[in-house]
């Protein structure tokens, strides 16, 4: 059924391009460009820091299937959607003093926030207004590490502020709790959306990941510069039974730090 939607005719005929002949589920006729996009994960479901390593070396394999644009150091974004790091966040958390609860009573938000204070103090009042509003505890916040001059000239003019919100969970189902935490996500975009601040401040304010499963790491970023520039993707404790990545190739809109994927179920 997949096979008949597709367009019949062979998009490089007449092109001096040499590809493999038919064979078994390989036809050329369907060969297109497209963004760069890998998955791996251990199928025994076994976490591990070599997963998250391997992912990024997707990324770097990927390098071709990503863009750049008239700055070459900056590129349409990239980015790792990864498990939910226990350990990592239980030796971040006693660093910031931080009582972390246990696996999956708690979640992690990875959020963009506008360079202006002022404005960056009333976007987090938001989300902690949201959390509570939910029932479910803010337990901190934490910076999260970066290295701004990974990326290029462009990317660090319009680079946000990142931070991890952790809240805690009220529930003891981790199925409710991923649901509120939806819901407190799409509260927060709303409010900030409908809210006086400047325009500047809401399209920079975004909220990649927030969940008690899952977390992504991204922005407007080159495959070899999302290592770099997040330090914590170095950290052996990150570990992950899974990784998806992605380095976009921006046809119809034009790249921004929000747009960077992947998203938060897909990519």
């Amino acid at each position: 059924a997949r096979a008949r939607q597709c367009p019949p005719a062979n998009p490089f005929e007449g092109r001096e391009m040499s590809l493999p002949e038919k064979s078994g589920l390989y036809d050329p006729q369907f060969e297109h460009d497209a963004c760069g996009v890998g998955f791996v994960a251990n199928i025994k479901g076994v976490a591990s820091h070599e997963i998250v390593r391997q992912g990024v070396q997707i990324l770097l394999n990927l390098v071709h299937r990503g863009a750049a644009g008239s700055d070459p150091l900056t590129g349409d974004g990239a980015g790792i959607l990864i498990q939910l790091p226990h350990a990592f966040f239980e030796q971040e958390c006693a660093k910031l003093g931080i009582t972390l609860p246990a696996r999956g009573r708690y979640g992690v938000g990875t959020v963009f926030l506008p360079q202006s204070r002022e404005e960056r103090r009333r976007c987090m009042q938001i989300v902690e207004d949201k959390i509570g509003g939910t029932g479910q505890r803010l337990l901190g916040w934490r910076d999260v590490p970066v290295d701004v001059e990974a990326c290029g000239p462009l990317a660090r003019e319009s680079a946000p502020i990142i931070r991890q919100v952790i809240v805690g969970s009220t529930v003891n189902d981790q199925t409710v709790f991923e649901r509120k935490l939806f819901v407190i996500r799409k509260w927060i975009e709303r409010t900030v959306r409908e809210s006086d601040l400047p325009n500047r401040a809401k399209k920079t304010f975004y909220v990649p990941s927030l969940s008690s499963r899952t977390l992504i790491y991204k922005g407007l970023l080159l495959a070899e510069q999302l290592s770099v520039f997040y330090s914590d993707l170095n950290d052996p404790s990150m570990v992950s039974a899974l990784a998806m990545v992605h380095q976009r190739f921006s046809t119809n809109t034009f790249p921004t730090w929000q747009l960077a994927q992947p998203f938060r179920t897909l990519a």
